[in-house]
């Protein structure tokens, strides 16, 4: 059965409201749907929740609910942009909102102490080379660092249900700066997959780097999804849909992905809680 719980709507960066995505998952037989519109951030961006909007992304998701409560299993959750120091801890969106599941994710890199950001996601690679040469120097070993160390710090740090895109810093690399076979990249991804497996994260099998053509395998890779079979990490599928056209764009691929590696089921969040799902039924 189809479940996906990475969903963007027109609160956030998304294309459309809400229910447009509840009729298209349920037209193709979804079993559940999430939405994780993007958390308030305290600057100017073309992405986030507004704060003031926050009450009523919650209020129009409980409609939805209750509205089709007969037909799909719809959830409130959030993908919440840790940056250290900045913003609202994840705790008080899981405090003062309804929200049945959180995902925490890294698009804004932190360099030490500075308060400018490397944002390592969009459309335009230009942006991550401009961010990688204005606060590391070009140093990509020093910039995928700072990544992976502000993840750990936010598995440390904060309490969330799953985790978006491990390894989304390698999107608009493309072989260009470095290989994720070299040891101190490998090295990275190892410690942070520990501090994972430590904090019974759940880790999102994302697709939307593919189906958008801006990356040349799934977040985390092939590589990666091995090692996180044989630490045992429990994972989802996850499409990041920010149309409605996109919410099961490359599940059938990723299914198959993940058994040749030697997955059997993914986690699905139901009425009674996080439950595991078949792969293939």
């Amino acid at each position: 059965m189809l479940a996906n719980l990475h969903t963007h709507t027109s609160f956030s960066d998304g294309s459309d409201d809400p229910v447009a995505y509840v009729l298209e998952a349920i037209r193709q037989g979804f079993l559940t749907l999430g939405f994780s519109d993007h958390s308030p951030l305290p600057f100017d961006n073309t992405f986030a929740l507004r704060e003031s909007d926050l009450n009523a992304y919650c209020q129009e998701i409980g409609r939805l609910k209750q509205h089709f409560k007969d037909e799909i299993h719809l959830f409130l959750g959030m993908e919440a942009d840790f940056i250290p120091g900045t913003g609202h801890p994840f705790s008080y969106f899981q405090t003062t909102l309804p929200l049945d599941y959180l995902i925490g994710s890294v698009h804004l890199v932190r360099n030490g102490s500075s308060h400018d950001l490397w944002f390592i996601d969009g459309p335009d690679p230009a942006t991550y080379d401009d961010g990688l040469n204005t606060l590391f120097g070009g140093d990509i070993r020093k910039g995928v660092t700072a990544y992976y160390r502000q993840i750990n710090e936010m598995l440390t740090t904060s309490r969330m249900d799953v985790i978006g895109h491990l390894d989304k810093i390698k999107m608009h690399n493309n072989g260009r700066f470095f290989s994720e076979s070299e040891p101190w990249y490998s090295g990275l991804v190892s410690e942070t997959l520990d501090l994972v497996r430590q904090t019974g994260t759940i880790i999102e099998v994302n697709t939307r780097g593919l189906y958008k053509k801006r990356s040349d395998s799934l977040f985390p890779g092939p590589s990666v999804l091995k090692k996180i079979h044989e630490m045992n990490i429990p994972v989802i599928i996850s499409s990041d849909a920010h149309k409605p056209r996109e919410i099961s764009l490359l599940f059938s691929e990723t299914a198959d992905i993940l058994f040749e590696i030697g997955f059997r089921e993914v986690m699905n969040l139901t009425p009674d809680g996080w439950e595991t799902l078949s792969l293939r039924s």
